[in-house]
């Protein structure tokens, strides 16, 4: 029975997939940016002469206000009523798990043969 020998890949297929990555981390942290699918804030709510009391603060909360360079309420405004935009399109949720299972397939499909040879070479007859 023959030996399972992996191929050996040239500098170019090695320089190719480095690039491939490189694409592929740029694509998967810049484009969700880039088309405002992700890290979007909404702009802060305007609250007329903001005092601690109407911006929901208590006194514990207005001392670590103070401990961060925060003397007053109106300079801490826009940090407090900027709240942070959770929703999300299910369009995007259903594009992200067809890429991710679209991903797995691939790999099972373009990798079987190695697979099997694998398990031939470790598992088959004797």
């Amino acid at each position: 029975m023959a030996r399972y020998i992996p191929p050996v890949q040239s500098k170019l297929g090695q320089i190719i997939d480095v690039i491939v990555l490189v694409v592929l981390s740029v694509g998967a942290l810049f484009v969700p940016l880039w088309l405002k699918m992700a890290g979007s804030a909404k702009l802060p709510v305007p609250v007329e002469n903001p005092t601690w009391e109407s911006l929901g603060q208590n006194e514990i909360m207005v001392a670590q206000w103070n401990k961060l360079g925060f003397p007053d309420a109106a300079s801490a405004h826009d940090i407090i009523t900027a709240r942070y935009d959770y929703s999300f399109s299910w369009m995007s949720l259903a594009v992200m798990v067809i890429v991710i299972v679209g991903y797995f397939v691939m790999m099972i499909r373009l990798s079987d043969k190695e697979y099997r040879e694998v398990i031939a070479e470790k598992f088959g007859e004797k």
